[in-house]
């Protein structure tokens, strides 16, 4: 029996929105009304519908001329959790920075009648098919603007709610002037080349963060895109992706990666589905040169690098030496546990090495379960001595600070 496509649907968005809550993604009866209620198909017509119903899976909508993603519809997990992250109450003005329409058509049922949602793009292209989609779905209340999300969208400012749906390596003094005192922003913030979702709060001075989750997104575009610098150690093969502007002898790293190495295991196990990516965020945190080990499946299969390197291994480094995570190995039959170790190169490996188990072993200690990181944002000109204490992230028009509360 054939089932009628519009049954079809109905069944599969249901059936998206209950993953989602067993995924823990939506929390709200609110949020998981608004996914019920936008039909995900309309704004990527064309597609497998498992596909666009697919919870975890994000479509990718346009690329440039070497294939990278410039825009993408998100997973809708991830788009749930910053929905909820975000709180958007009914008669709330929003402002989306990056569009497509879905998420912008999420909004509007979450402010409703009496709210306002502004969607904001550089891309014509992009601003085009959102204003088509939304229309068709009958989303026409919602502005889409096109603009260099930096500028913010000042016509229909202040805004309650600020929700940025690209990788922002930095936050704009836009964002939060048109943001309402008490406002929430949140945003896809990268920090030494992690990104997090962060949910932000305005308290009229900074933005102190209340919960973050771990994300990925395509990068912003315009004024506010920003490249992180690449040490190739072995040419298009293996690289160290760096969040900074540090000055590094490539030459004495490409040295250490095909010379000698020495591996170390830290005694700390993980199991089941905890996650662990706070601890990515500690060492980041805590180490003074922090990267990405980066590699192709040739390099690894090749036996050169571990296959953590696959994702991006997080990685500290001196001028000679570097550390990474190795893949976890099992320590139990059934392989349902296992251990988190370190491989190093070069002169000081031995040293980078212990140094790295440490803080795996500190984070352990300290930090594993508890509260996480808060992350704060000041503005550029805000001196040293007017910092807390933590972690201190210089941006163009910012500067964050990560500390760790127990």
């Amino acid at each position: 029996m054939t089932l009628n496509v519009d049954t079809s649907v109905n069944a599969l968005r249901e059936a998206m929105v209950a993953e989602l809550r067993k995924l823990g993604a939506i929390t709200s009866d609110r949020v998981a009304d608004a996914m019920g209620a936008v039909p995900r198909h309309a704004f990527v017509p064309g597609e497998p519908l498992k596909e666009v119903y697919h919870p975890t899976r994000a479509i990718v909508t346009k690329r440039d001329a070497s294939g990278s993603a410039l825009s993408s519809l998100s997973e809708a997990h991830i788009q749930a959790a910053m929905l909820e992250q975000a709180q958007v109450e009914p008669g709330m003005r929003v402002l989306e920075v990056g569009s497509g329409g879905y998420n912008a058509a999420l909004i509007g049922e979450l402010v409703g009648a009496s709210g306002h949602v502004t969607s904001v793009d550089i891309d014509p292209d992009i601003v085009l098919r959102a204003e088509q989609y939304l229309a068709a779905a009958g989303y026409k209340q919602i502005d889409v603007v096109q603009a260099d999300a930096e500028h913010g969208a000042p016509a229909n400012a202040p805004y309650d709610r600020i929700i940025v749906t690209a990788g922002a390596w930095d936050i704009p003094p836009a964002w939060s002037d048109q943001l309402t005192v008490g406002g929430r922003v949140v945003v896809p913030l990268r920090m030494r080349g992690l990104t997090r979702s962060v949910a932000f709060e305005d308290d009229g001075e900074r933005l102190v963060s209340h919960g973050y989750r771990l994300c990925g997104f395509v990068p912003m575009q315009g004024t506010s895109a920003h490249t992180e610098q690449l040490i190739e150690l072995d040419e298009g093969r293996v690289g160290l992706r760096v969040d900074g502007s540090r000055a590094t002898d490539g030459n004495a790293l490409r040295a250490a990666l095909f010379g000698s190495r020495v591996e170390r295991w830290s005694g700390v196990e993980v199991g089941g589905v905890e996650p662990v990516d706070d601890m990515d965020l500690w060492l980041a945190t805590v180490a003074d040169d922090f990267g990405l080990l980066t590699a192709t499946a040739e390099a690894i299969d090749s036996g050169l690098v571990a296959r953590s390197a696959r994702m991006g291994a997080k990685a500290i480094f001196t001028d000679e030496s570097f550390a990474y995570r190795a893949a976890a190995r099992p320590v139990d039959t059934d392989g349902t546990r296992f251990e988190f170790g370190v491989i190093a190169h070069g002169p000081e490996a031995d040293a980078l090495a212990e140094e790295y188990i440490e803080q795996v072993r500190a984070w352990d200690r300290n930090h594993r379960g508890g509260p996480g990181a808060r992350i704060e944002v000041f503005p550029a000109t805000t001196s040293d001595d007017a910092l807390p204490s933590g972690r201190v992230i210089d941006k163009q028009h910012t500067r964050v600070v990560i500390s760790w509360p127990r």
